[in-house]
């Protein structure tokens, strides 16, 4: 069930699925969003074509900016530390399923946030490669902040990612990824929002703990405070399904500048998440809020430090 404020209007399309949210009133910029939740158990051949699929639902109900969840190709093999799914991982240079995005991107007319398993030489990330709507490959962006835990053991496969934080203008405005574990960090957030992202993406993969606590209320609570405290929305997509002992729990939503759930999914529900945008009217709101304006960087210096008290430089 979507969570819709009373000045949106909603319907669904039988035919996908597919909840579709708008404004009442013109939209001066606007872009069409989606996020993409599916169970992604594998072999990767019918992973890709879930998503694929999915993509083309989107574009279909006028999405111009369509988010896949995390690692998608794959069922989420961080759960263990094993040595043979390192051979899963494929360069940037020639990868077979971003060079398929990227042409289903232009037919469709769409920017694909794309995540994917990357090696590069002896090194491994978890990365994005950012496809904007002519099927061109803008660049990547490789996960910053990497887990390490009982079910998500990724330290074990990659390694902190080297890119910095990455924006990029697309076609539908400026758009900041992070991935999965990204989105727990409000740095994250306001460094993309400070590049000039207009639009915050988490591609996600997250479930069930081994002690039994159930995660998903804190993990939406803290991306809406990202939204709150940038004024920019924010949408995450996640996978669902059981992968062994592992349930994840879906509930891919978008929020607006203030935090308000637009759509929302369940948490076994596939499909999309769709929420209409103004980006003008976000510029707007951002500065009435003097966020930014009052911000003040030279009382922040301990942000740099590890621990509180010793510079990291």
């Amino acid at each position: 069930m979507a969570l819709i404020p009373s000045r949106w209007h909603a319907f669904t399309s039988p035919s996908f699925g597919v909840l579709i949210i708008s404004y009442s009133r013109h939209m001066s910029r606007e872009v069409v969003v989606a996020a993409i939740q599916c169970p992604l158990p594998g072999p990767p051949r019918e992973n890709i074509e879930r998503v694929e699929y999915w993509v083309h639902r989107a574009a279909q109900a006028g999405a111009n900016v369509i988010l896949p969840p995390e690692l998608f190709e794959y069922p989420y093999f961080c759960r263990h530390e094993d040595e043979r799914f390192f051979e899963w991982a494929r360069p940037f240079e020639g990868h077979p399923t971003i060079e398929r995005f990227s042409l289903l991107a232009k037919r469709l007319g769409v920017v694909i946030p794309l995540s994917f398993f990357e090696r590069s030489g002896p090194a491994y990330y978890n990365s994005i490669a950012m496809i904007d709507s002519d099927g061109k490959v803008l660049g990547t962006y490789r996960k910053s902040h990497i887990p390490d835990g009982p079910g998500y053991e990724e330290k074990f496969y990659f390694r902190p990612g080297d890119t910095g934080f990455r924006v990029w203008p697309t076609r539908f405005g400026v758009l900041g990824v992070g991935i999965c574990w990204d989105q727990w960090f409000p740095e994250c957030a306001r460094a993309l929002v400070m590049m000039g992202a207009e639009l915050l993406l988490y591609p996600t993969a997250i479930g069930s703990e081994p002690n039994g606590v159930d995660t998903r209320d804190p993990w939406q609570r803290v991306m809406i405070g990202h939204a709150v405290a940038n004024a920019t929305p924010v949408i995450a997509a996640n996978r669902i399904g059981k992968e062994e002992w592992q349930v994840f729990y879906g509930s891919s939503f978008c929020v607006d500048i203030k935090g308000d759930k637009l759509a929302e999914l369940g948490r076994e529900e596939e499909g999309l998440a769709i929420a209409r945008l103004d980006l003008d009217a976000i510029h707007s709101y951002r500065a009435s809020w003097g966020f930014f304006r009052d911000r003040r960087p030279d009382l922040y210096t301990v942000l740099l430090t590890g621990d509180g008290r010793n510079s990291l430089k």
